[in-house]
């Protein structure tokens, strides 16, 4: 940040008083700025003994497969963020059965939210932001082609506790190194 969204001076990065972190804080008008993570919502539909996945059609990983997901908005509940990023990426109407992962990922300010879902028709087709929809089973998955280590260890999870017969809510932290490997 190089000026304060407040009053439109420019930021000094300083230790505000009560504070243990460097932040950006207008020497104007006192406005301390914080950097909060972004939350990254989507579902893990599944038809059957299939998941969907949708090929990108944007940056970042432009043509790999992820989960329907992106960015939460500000007026919106997790589910909803869930259900909303699945039909516009997806076009897929799901019923949400509950929250599945949350990776923590620092050194990006990112946090990954996962809801395990059910298709509820496949009437799904691909949304703006993605070039293809397709239903996969686990043999089938392209590993070399998921965009993003959280969706790697997403599904890895979900096909593991799937054989186990029983889904665990589960919180992961990933380290700083290739986002995008699994």
């Amino acid at each position: 940040m190089i000026h304060c969204s407040t009053c439109g001076s420019k930021v000094n990065t300083e230790i505000p008083p009560g504070d243990h972190r460097p932040r950006q804080v207008c020497p104007s008008c006192g406005q301390v700025h914080y950097l909060n993570p972004k939350l990254v919502v989507g579902s893990l539909p599944v038809w059957e003994d299939k998941v969907l996945l949708c090929r990108r059609a944007i940056e970042p990983r432009l043509g790999f497969w992820t989960l329907p997901a992106g960015f939460m908005e500000a007026d919106e509940t997790l589910a909803e963020a869930a259900c909303r990023e699945t039909f516009e990426e997806a076009c897929a109407n799901i019923e949400l059965q509950g929250l599945y992962t949350l990776v923590n990922i620092p050194h990006i300010n990112q946090v990954h939210v996962i809801y395990r879902a059910r298709l509820l028709d496949t009437g799904f087709h691909p949304g703006e932001e993605s070039l293809e929809t397709r239903l996969f089973s686990e043999e089938e998955i392209p590993w070399d082609e998921i965009a993003f280590r959280s969706i790697s260890l997403s599904l890895r999870n979900f096909f593991e506790d799937r054989r186990r017969g029983c889904f665990t809510q589960r919180e992961e932290t990933l380290l700083p190194g290739t986002a995008h490997l699994p």
